[in-house]
């Protein structure tokens, strides 16, 4: 169930998207609010959870991670030690971004950031030795058109 969020709270979670950096007082000049309320606002966006964290977002080209790259995998296996495998191997890479089960056809897409091929070659060596993989393809982004971690917060 999604939360309950007024406008001034879509204004709140929208400003911080854009830069979580911000002050106290610099968002509640934005959002036209005491700072006070402000902070209220924002201590019970954490308190909810609706603020998860806040990060610093980094250009993976300048740490030499240039090559994003999509992994499919099929597999026949759907018991639950091979799940908690499979669970343990993509939660322990620190190349994996994301791991997402699928409807359809697939069965999970993950995403992970390397240098190059011969590094994501090394990373689904490391990944086969410690979940059994049937079906494992993998797709290299050429072109990163729109990459944002900006989740809408505009009132439907």
């Amino acid at each position: 169930m999604a939360a309950e969020l007024d406008e001034i709270d879509r204004r709140i979670l929208a400003e911080l998207q854009r830069d979580g950096t911000l002050s106290v007082d610099q968002l509640s000049e934005r959002v036209s609010l005491s700072r006070n309320a402000c902070w209220r606002r924002v201590k019970n966006l954490e308190e909810n959870r609706v603020i998860t964290g806040r990060v610093a977002l980094v250009d993976a080209d300048k740490l030499g991670l240039g090559l994003s790259v999509f992994i499919i995998i099929r597999t026949s296996n759907h018991d639950p030690e091979w799940l908690a495998k499979f669970r343990a191997a993509v939660t322990s890479f620190p190349e994996i971004t994301g791991v997402y089960r699928m409807s359809g056809d697939l069965d999970y897409v993950l995403r992970a950031r390397v240098a190059d091929v011969k590094a994501y070659d090394r990373l689904y060596q490391r990944l086969i030795a410690k979940a059994p993989l049937s079906d494992v393809s993998a797709s290299f982004v050429m072109e990163e058109i729109k990459e944002t971690t900006v989740v809408p917060v505009e009132i439907r």
